[in-house]
């Protein structure tokens, strides 16, 4: 049996819940494929998110990293094709506001995915869940943890399998915000365990 690191975030910004915190911990100790499921939550917070990361991984071991995000306003779920070696974008929750940092001075200016994010879009879809491949991850905290564990696996477990998706606001933050596209939980979640799906499969 494989063990996959999920990782979600805290509420951040104007979002008072986090649907991915919600999807990271309700999958952890569950098997899907043959993956068995560790979850942890990340902080919004570009001094630390990326270091919380790694111990995590370096403690772990896993053979293969999946980390969520919020994206306020898609209205599909969209694995990441790139992160990029920047920080910068709004006020994070420690109150930290980098602008055009390099998250690391010694890294390579970006990292492709190493998820088969192709063949996730296309189960998705047969699925009946909208999805897309996204080619930005932005340069918040999203992009920031997605670059590092891929910086890591890079530098030190090439076979480590890597990669971020974005997920739509739930139902509840469209109720509080108005004017943003929304899914269920429960889609949210069977999307989510869809992409592992298929990340088993493409290995086996």
């Amino acid at each position: 049996m494989k063990t996959l690191l999920l990782t979600g975030f805290e509420p951040f910004l104007k979002f008072t819940v986090n649907p991915t915190m919600k999807i990271a911990r309700e999958l952890h100790g569950e098997i899907i494929g043959n993956y068995k499921i560790h979850s942890e939550i990340l902080r919004v917070d570009f001094a630390s998110s990326g270091s919380q990361l790694l111990t995590h991984i370096e403690r772990i071991q896993p053979d293969a990293v999946i980390s969520l995000g919020l994206a306020g306003g898609r209205y599909k779920i969209t694995p990441e094709r790139i992160a990029i070696n920047v920080k910068d974008g709004d006020v994070d929750n420690e109150g930290n506001k980098p602008t055009d940092e390099a998250i690391r001075v010694d890294g390579d200016d970006g990292y492709f995915t190493s998820l088969p994010i192709r063949e996730m879009v296309n189960r998705l879809q047969e699925s009946g869940l909208p999805a897309a491949i996204s080619n930005t991850a932005g340069t918040y905290l999203c992009n920031n943890v997605m670059y590092e564990a891929l910086h890591y696996a890079d530098m030190n477990q090439p076979n480590m399998k890597c990669g971020f998706i974005h997920i739509p606001a739930s139902h509840e933050l469209a109720i509080q915000h108005g004017g943003i596209p929304s899914w269920s939980h429960d889609d949210l979640k069977k999307g989510i365990s869809v992409c592992i799906e298929v990340l088993g499969s493409d290995e086996s």
